[in-house]
């Protein structure tokens, strides 16, 4: 049997960092906006014609060019307890499936990232997400998204050493655009009216070429604001209000509004920590602004990675021209309508 699964990356317009567990209780009406993109994170799980009978683990990611298999399930529990593991997210998806799985039989995961590492895409979540949906399809057994979302999460703050944010999960599961609510009762995902062409009109993406940690940044600012930093509260506050604006600007398709508040986004941001920009982040965004861009803000936690412009229709083409003259590469991402596809080959 073989399960094959995509899970879509996403762009943030507003209210990152706002996701992460506890941040998100200390403000009224707490929630981050995204939209997911076709650049998706791919998975393939296999057993052997027949099923495994030698109970092998073998994992493989073909982006990075990197593998390890493990003699059965019990040596994988070894060599994750050992934290030694070459592929730690995979390896560690498939020890929270173990209880699912059929420990003689065995099986092969295959993966392949679709954005570049570090973009600030949310990709390493697609691709945990993708991987999710495809051990849940190979165990046989039916796994609510809430629940695949909740795996997901644990098992990535397993991999950091921090906690990681919501928002990722929700467009690689349900993709389209979201504004994703996070409140005391739990997470509340609400699909935005927007159509497809009407955002893929109006937004620029490019990559800087410089990766970057989302982990190490989240969990400085994390940190500053459990601390009792004064100004990073002042700034999340901030945060959390034009997240709401943005919502409430896309469902009446504000256009203007919803770039003026992705700015305003980026800029609460940059104070509330000044190493999410970079001179190169800053850079790029002056010539796209000189060349008809409304607003730019660097994706996830920033530092490096993708930049997000929101730009008017006549003008996407000038800005993404002037991107590539300053050497960013343009990734031509569309909005992913949908989230997790699993396939089933037999």
């Amino acid at each position: 049997m073989t399960i094959t699964s995509q899970a879509p990356a996403r762009v943030d317009l507003s209210g990152g960092t706002l996701d992460i567990w506890p941040l998100y209780l200390f403000h009224e009406n707490s929630q981050t906006v995204n939209f997911a993109i076709d650049c998706y994170a791919r998975c393939r799980v296999s057993s052997k014609e027949g099923g495994r009978r030698d109970g092998r683990i073998e994992v493989v990611s073909r982006d990075l060019k990197r593998g390890e298999t493990f003699a059965s399930f019990d040596e994988l529990l070894r060599v994750a307890r050992a934290k030694k593991l070459k592929l730690p997210l995979p390896a560690l998806l498939i020890r929270a499936f173990a209880p699912h799985l059929n420990a003689k039989q065995g099986l092969t995961l295959e993966m392949e990232s679709g954005v570049p590492a570090g973009s600030g895409l949310g990709g390493s979540s697609a691709l945990n997400i993708a991987i999710c949906g495809a051990l849940a399809r190979f165990t046989g057994k039916k796994f609510a998204p809430g629940k695949l979302i909740e795996i997901a999460r644990n098992v990535e703050s397993q991999v950091l050493g921090v906690p990681a944010g919501e928002q990722d999960y929700y467009s690689a599961m349900f993709g389209g655009l979201q504004a994703i609510h996070l409140t005391p009762h739990g997470i509340e995902p609400e699909k935005l009216p927007v159509a497809a062409d009407e955002m893929n009109a109006r937004f620029v993406l490019c990559y800087t070429g410089q990766s970057r940690q989302s982990g190490i940044n989240n969990w400085e600012v994390e940190k500053a604001y459990i601390d009792g930093r004064r100004d990073v509260v002042r700034h999340f506050a901030r945060i959390a209000a034009i997240a709401a604006e943005m919502r409430l600007a896309l469902i009446e398709h504000d256009w203007r509004a919803v770039a003026r508040l992705a700015g305003a986004d980026w800029a609460a941001r940059k104070k509330a920590w000044p190493g999410i920009t970079t001179e190169q982040i800053d850079r790029l965004i002056d010539i796209a602004k000189s060349n008809g861009a409304r607003a730019g803000k660097a994706c996830g936690a920033g530092g490096g990675g993708c930049i997000a412009f929101l730009v008017d229709p006549e003008a996407k083409g000038r800005v993404a021209a002037a991107l590539t003259a300053a050497r960013a590469q343009i990734l031509p991402a569309r909005v992913a309508p949908r989230g997790l596809q699993v396939l089933t080959e037999k």
